[in-house]
């Protein structure tokens, strides 16, 4: 397992931290909702997402990655905006996070391992479009949640004075469909853990 691997593997680690410490019922369901999510996006499972059950019937999503900042609003957009980065390896570290009644904020590190070329669509500057690139930067992951715990947006904000990027050995390579498979197996494992529909504020 090499080390963005692993990282997958970890991400929702300071997620599962925080709900053991929290005990108001719609915090808690608030980053259950938070944390399926994350695993069905990583899984691929968009549809899953934007279900009456998870998010409200017009989310809004504000994203300023690379020099293509944009707003994504509305369930069919939302769908658009997923299948056109789903063949992204994408992940987080380093989280910094917090719920309330109005949602989760989340400053963490966001990571991406792509092609020069992908890169270059995004507005990065890379010197060889036929490379792999590890590109990392803090951002600031602001999702407002309604009163039934159910995600009504995600607000993205790319710090981009932390930005690096670095080449990357294809020895290194994480494919999509093996981030997709770790996201599986501990979606599975969550599910079993807590049981049917353990995101639903009751």
């Amino acid at each position: 397992m090499n080390r963005f691997e692993q990282q997958v593997y970890e991400c929702m680690h300071p997620t599962e931290q925080l709900l053991a410490k929290t005990t108001d019922p719609l915090h808690r369901a608030i980053l259950l909702n938070f944390w399926r999510h994350v695993h069905l996006e990583g899984a691929a499972e968009y549809e899953k997402i934007l279900k009456s059950d998870m998010v409200v019937e017009h989310p809004v999503y504000r994203v300023s990655w690379g020099s293509k900042p944009g707003v994504v609003a509305g369930k069919a957009a939302v769908l658009g905006f997923y299948n056109s980065v789903g063949q992204a390896v994408l992940w987080h570290s380093d989280d910094r996070l917090a719920v309330a009644d109005w949602g989760v904020c989340d400053e963490i590190t966001f990571h991406q391992l792509a092609e020069g070329a992908v890169l270059e669509q995004l507005g990065y500057s890379v010197d060889h479009a036929d490379r792999l690139y590890h590109v990392a930067s803090r951002q600031a992951f602001i999702w407002p949640y309604d009163a039934k715990a159910r995600l009504a947006g995600e607000h993205l904000y790319e710090d981009k004075t932390s930005l690096k990027i670095e080449e990357v050995d294809r020895s290194e390579a994480l494919t999509p469909a093996r981030v997709r498979e770790i996201h599986r197996e501990l979606l599975g494992k969550l599910e079993a853990r807590l049981g049917p529909d353990f995101w639903v504020l009751r």
